[in-house]
């Protein structure tokens, strides 16, 4: 019997849940691969931890860039790993998939998704919003009338939409997320400091003592990097100040789009915005003082999702777990 399985395929991590079991997988989404054979050697966290240590060889990366596939066979090879190893795959069975996708990209960028789970060996594939199985994922009862704002801020993308009556009223989606604050890291301690770290120190920074409130101070954090002058190793002391400003000019692009999608809510919709407020998903959403950044630009009481990074795929497994949630909200297609 074909078993259903939800695939939340981020640019950063990727989950994936099977109905009755829950989330079953939970690892960065990358991988290393035989430059030459395109082979996958490694794949999850033994990947990432390869990123900008491999040989000539060996290619360590990620097969997603802004929440869209950009390197599609090594995609679904690593999808199919996953789908072995839960048991969803065999040679009598194929799996059922329902996997999340950006709301804002393009009719292409889906079909490229589509593409990579049938490789990867589904039988069938439905696609679902990312808002919208964030909010579902959430707790939100989205199928009602009032108005719901989701701020889904990933690795890659920033989604942020109202939901109500079981559908995106209107959306904003912004390619600025947790990727591109580690490249403000980066480019900030280059910049002011001189030195160079890597893309994993500088997400280990914002993680430890990152801030985006400047009344929020988390101290400061010891690391290494190479000296742009000398050529050579050092360490420094970065402060939680530090961060803030690094952080700042991304962040208030998210603040701005917030408020612009704030600006494009239906009038009906408005008031079920300011009673219900703001719910923040996604890892983005864990940044200390951002709730509280957004409720004091706005004027809209925000709040942070309980798991808000498993809160896509609780969504999508909400809606494989019941028919009713799920009513309406998907469209499979059949290979």
């Amino acid at each position: 019997m074909a078993k259903t399985v939800g695939v939340d395929l981020g640019t950063a991590n990727t989950l994936i849940c099977m109905k009755g079991a829950g989330i079953v997988i939970r690892c960065p989404s990358a991988v290393a691969i035989n430059r030459q054979t395109r082979e996958i050697l490694a794949q999850g966290m033994e990947a990432k931890r390869m990123m900008g240590k491999t040989p000539i060889g060996i290619q360590a990366f990620r097969p997603l860039k802004d929440g869209v596939i950009t390197d599609a066979e090594v995609t679904a090879g690593m999808l199919r790993t996953y789908f072995q190893h839960i048991g969803a795959l065999s040679t009598f069975s194929r799996p059922i998939v329902v996997a999340s996708v950006p709301h804002g990209v393009t009719e292409v960028e889906k079909q490229a998704m589509e593409e990579a789970v049938f490789r990867a060996g589904a039988r069938r594939v439905s696609l679902i919003e990312e808002p919208l199985a964030a909010a579902l994922g959430s707790g939100l009862r989205v199928t009602g009338p009032k108005g719901k704002m989701i701020v889904d801020i990933g690795g890659g993308t920033t989604e942020v939409a109202v939901i109500s009556l079981g559908g995106i009223v209107t959306s904003n989606s912004l390619r600025i997320a947790g990727d591109e604050l580690d490249a403000a890291i980066v480019e900030h301690i280059r910049t002011t400091r001189g030195i160079l770290i890597g893309d994993m120190t500088a997400e280990e920074l914002k993680v430890r003592i990152g801030t985006v409130h400047p009344d929020i101070d988390r101290g400061s954090l010891t690391v290494s990097g190479m000296s742009m002058q000398r050529r050579m190793g050092v360490t420094l002391e970065v402060q939680s100040r530090e961060l803030y400003e690094a952080l700042s000019p991304a962040i208030e692009q998210i603040v701005a789009t917030v408020k612009q999608t704030l600006e494009q809510t239906p009038p009906e919709l408005s008031s079920d915005l300011y009673d219900f407020g703001i719910l923040l998903t996604g890892g983005g959403a864990l940044l200390p003082g951002l709730a509280r950044l957004i409720t004091e630009r706005t004027g809209v009481r925000t709040q942070i999702a309980k798991r808000p990074m498993e809160s896509v795929c609780n969504g999508i497994l909400r809606i494989i777990s019941t028919t009713t949630d799920g009513d309406g909200l998907l469209r499979y297609r059949e290979r």
